[in-house]
């Protein structure tokens, strides 16, 4: 178990990005197992629906996951999500934490994330595109051809 606690290090992006936001984080690998895991939380806002999370293991692969950003932010206070992803608060009284789950194919992993840090980030992006304004400015004429073109046939 790393001697480091969860969130206890939170730090921005060196470029001071503040859609960006870098969290040490700890994956659960049993009852008393944990790993020291870099999460780098990123918001684009030109895909406001979504944030892109990085889990980066000093040593190990880059794992990308994009997570809805109303599910993570719900997580936060109460259960959210379905299937391959779910979030939702711990009950541990000394520090808020919540506990993210992924699962893809036989595999899963469980976090344990800070909420404050989290917290405020996701409110800030949530001032720069409320909730409800993410598809405002959606051209939905180029969108709908766009989804409907015929996809340039392959060459395999």
């Amino acid at each position: 178990m790393s001697g480091k606690r969860s969130g206890v290090q939170t730090r921005r992006s060196t470029t001071h990005d503040p859609l960006h936001l870098t969290l040490n984080i700890e994956r659960v690998l049993g009852l008393t197992a944990r790993q020291a895991i870099r999460a780098e939380f990123r918001f684009d806002l030109d895909s406001p629906l979504t944030v892109c999370v990085e889990f980066i293991v000093e040593g190990g692969p880059r794992v990308l996951w994009r997570i809805g950003r109303d599910l993570l932010q719900q997580g936060l206070t109460s259960m959210s999500g379905l299937g391959n992803m779910r979030i939702w608060p711990s009950n541990r009284k000394e520090r808020a934490t919540a506990w993210l789950q992924l699962t893809s194919h036989d595999t899963a992993a469980l976090f344990e994330l800070p909420v404050p840090p989290l917290a405020t980030w996701l409110e800030y992006t949530y001032k720069l595109v409320p909730a409800g304004s993410e598809l405002t400015d959606v051209d939905w004429d180029i969108a709908t051809t766009a989804l409907l073109r015929d996809p340039e046939p392959r060459t395999d």
